[in-house]
């Protein structure tokens, strides 16, 4: 099973559209589903994420073919092109650094919007998955991907800007995590 956690309903939108995924509920939760792929959407910030991400591993067994994903937007350096598909290797929260896997994408995960370039990737939510994920033993392949949205101008992102990004990163998430 692909389990997938998002912060918003526009970024789950682009796995409901691409996977036809059918609308539940799980808990207070929305989730879409169907036969190898559950997407929760968490809400924006750390703490929402980490809740939403512990709600799956709580609810659903845990099995060693299973993946685990946050996937999204965030924000980036002129370096980045935006609709640029990154798979974030290590993350930085409140001080904390953590290593996921051997990609040179760094990601800081802050708790406000980010304004003005003083970071090179930003998001709100990397962090609060990781925490949760990372204190379950059983889960064995986790990941995260974030799309480029912007260079730190978030009042430019629109929910439909969001959804066409991820869709348009979709056969390369595929790729990757190696899912039909």
């Amino acid at each position: 099973m692909l389990y997938i956690v998002t912060a918003l309903k526009s970024e789950a939108q682009a796995f409901v559209d691409f996977y036809k995924l059918k609308k539940s509920k799980l808990n207070n939760y929305t989730i879409f589903q169907n036969d190898s792929i559950r997407v929760i959407i968490s809400g924006i910030g750390v703490d929402k994420a980490r809740i939403a991400t512990q709600t799956l591993i709580n609810f659903f067994d845990i099995s060693d073919e299973d993946i685990y994903l946050n996937a999204g937007i965030c924000g980036g350096s002129y370096t980045y092109a935006i609709g640029e598909l990154l798979e974030i290797g290590s993350l930085e929260y409140n001080g904390v650094h953590c290593h996921i896997c051997d990609t040179k994408n760094h990601l800081t995960c802050l708790d406000v919007a980010q304004s003005g370039g003083q970071y090179t990737l930003v998001d709100m939510e990397s962090y609060g998955f990781y925490d949760a994920v990372m204190h379950n033993p059983a889960i064995k392949n986790f990941h995260i991907f974030k799309v480029v949205s912007d260079h730190f101008e978030p009042k430019n992102v629109s929910k439909e800007k969001t959804k066409q990004l991820l869709f348009q990163a979709m056969n390369a998430i595929n790729e990757n995590l190696k899912v039909q």
